[in-house]
């Protein structure tokens, strides 16, 4: 006898906004942070892009706010600030799926070669991950590294990777933090 597969655990929806907002001040995010912002400029480094980011998404009001931000200070690539529209970039795609997100060059891609960042800051290269709180099953945020250069398809594989020791790193200092300790 043979058994059926188990299907796929569907995604839990999004806890109301008040329940998301605690959430986050439980943990002690909501502000940058100088640590955050020492994360993203190692992951652009690790990456060898210039933009890295750690990514809150506020439940209200959807705007993203960077707590961790690695931006270029030189006059050749536009600087990015902490705060961006909660539809652009890369970022709002990978909380949907719940799943890291790899794309080696956005313009193959022709759902994402259109998103506004990519004619604002001409992102040719993303890679992110969410950040899930596992005792409650919520999306808090993203981590994630932008490139304005094509990479070829095979750095997609090493890029996951990073992103993924990068996530964990990011929850275990988070979970730290607010004084819970790893499962």
């Amino acid at each position: 006898m043979t058994s059926s597969p188990t299907p796929p655990a569907l995604p839990q929806t999004p806890p109301p906004a008040g329940q998301h907002l605690n959430l986050l001040r439980s943990l002690g995010l909501g502000a940058p942070d100088p640590e955050f912002d020492l994360i993203a400029k190692e992951l652009a480094e690790a990456a060898g892009v210039p933009y890295a980011m750690v990514n809150l998404f506020h439940p209200i009001t959807g705007e993203q706010l960077f707590v961790g931000l690695e931006t270029p200070t030189d006059a050749a690539l536009p600087a990015v600030g902490r705060n961006m529209p909660g539809n652009h970039g890369f970022c709002p795609e990978v909380v949907r799926r719940r799943k890291a997100l790899v794309l080696p060059d956005v313009f193959a891609h022709p759902r994402f070669a259109g998103n506004p960042v990519v004619d604002r800051i001409g992102i040719r290269t993303y890679a992110g991950a969410p950040l899930i709180h596992e005792p409650s099953d919520t999306v808090i945020g993203t981590v994630c590294f932008v490139g304005t250069s094509a990479l070829p398809l095979s750095t997609g594989k090493h890029s996951l990777e990073l992103i993924k020791e990068r996530r964990d790193e990011l929850m275990d200092l988070v979970m730290r933090r607010a004084g819970h300790t790893a499962p």
